[in-house]
């Protein structure tokens, strides 16, 4: 296979390019086996518990963890980013009313582009590292703006302006509801949105890093990124979980309703993971969550994962089963008052940021991504049949 002029022999990898390392990167990573992932030198979780969002933001676009005087002036720079551009902001109604059907997060893709317009973002291969950064920062505080305004236009609500005095995910949960949230749950919201800013080279942020490598805007990088979160093998499976749980009822509902759709083939959603082959330390810090605020929609979720691990365990032997970050983080949404349809739409809240700093990443390296693939069809060439 002649590449660049040269020829190279082409490689055969696993479907589905499972455990192919394609690049380094200084980020993070997920260890699968150990029940562990990190960003950059620091545990996710211990982050998620006693750091704030704005810490984690600057950890992943610069490298470290702020120090008191770092992190008020970096909450003050993305904070002032928040309010979006009078262009985008007339616009929105359109986009929430084209997208009332598909939801926010359909919504965001369109928005996303008018942002990457109107804020002037240029192509990452034409400019420098510190327009990239400020373009980042800027797409990363405007996305949780667009979502809340997209949902709140779709429920017939008019938006509700950012507030710079709020934390970042306060501030998101006051835009959705207009009331400043409860600062229990508005922490809880904030260890959720901390615990999925990164997670390794998933589908999401592999596609942006591919669109990045081509030398795009980072505003098309983001699009690309939130086309791939809304597939329900993706992130498109906090809710589905909950619906999971509605589904089933009651305690005595549990073994019959897993056992049928485990023997139809079906999957439960918020259960099993392509990379843990132990318990997803997401879901553990979420249950933890969930538990302190306690509840019936709680017990009967620990219930519930308790029976369905044991049933996998009993009929899919010899694989590990276990709830992944979308079975509580479903729980825990609904008990903070987050509508359903905006369960994806958070996670995307936060995962902008992982995705800009692997943008940010991919932008420093000038080699684009392209990949091969063996073709199957009928042997060419053959002959075009006349019209």
């Amino acid at each position: 296979m002649p590449i660049n002029g040269t020829t190279v022999s082409a490689l055969d990898v696993p479907h589905g390019l499972a455990g192919v390392v394609v690049t380094d990167t200084a980020l993070g990573d997920v260890r699968g086996r150990e029940g562990f992932y990190h960003y950059r030198q620091y545990s996710a979780v211990e982050l998620a518990r006693s750091r704030s969002f704005e810490d984690v933001w600057h950890l992943m676009f610069h490298g470290e963890l702020p120090d008191a005087a770092g992190r008020a002036a970096f909450t003050a720079r993305t904070a002032a980013l928040r309010p979006l551009p009078a262009e985008v902001q007339a616009a929105l109604p359109v986009i929430a009313r084209s997208s009332a059907r598909s939801g926010p997060l359909a919504g965001l893709r369109g928005a996303l582009s008018l942002f990457g317009a109107s804020a002037g973002l240029s192509p990452l291969y034409d400019i420098g590292a510190d327009r990239r950064l400020a373009d980042a920062l800027a797409a990363c505080a405007a996305v949780p703006t667009l979502l809340t305004a997209l949902y709140r236009l779709g429920q017939g609500l008019e938006p509700i302006a950012p507030r710079d005095d709020l934390p970042h995910a306060a501030n998101y949960l006051y835009m959705l509801t207009g009331t400043e949230p409860d600062p229990d749950r508005a922490r809880a919201v904030e260890r959720y949105l901390i615990s999925t800013v990164d997670h390794g080279f998933n589908a999401s942020t592999f596609t942006a890093r591919v669109i990045a490598s081509t030398g795009a805007d980072l505003a098309a990088c983001l699009v690309g990124a939130v086309g791939a979160l809304s597939g329900p093998l993706h992130g498109g499976a906090p809710s589905r979980a909950l619906d999971t749980l509605d589904a089933i009822g009651t305690v005595d509902r549990i073994d019959p309703w897993v056992r049928e759709r485990v023997m139809a083939g079906e999957r439960i959603m918020g259960f099993g993971h392509p990379v843990y082959r132990t318990e997803d330390p997401r879901s553990r810090m979420l249950r933890e969550i969930a538990e302190g605020f306690g509840g019936p929609l709680v017990d009967f979720a620990v219930q519930v994962e308790s029976r369905v691990e044991a049933i996998l365990a009993e009929l899919k032997p010899g694989r590990e089963l276990h709830t992944n970050v979308e079975f509580y983080a479903g729980v825990v949404m609904e008990l903070c008052g987050l509508p359903r349809e905006m369960f994806t739409p958070t996670f995307a809240a936060a995962r902008v940021v992982g995705w800009s700093a692997n943008i940010l990443e991919q932008a420093a390296d000038s080699k684009i991504i392209r990949p091969a693939a063996r073709y199957t069809g009928p042997p060419p060439p053959q002959p075009v049949p006349a019209a």
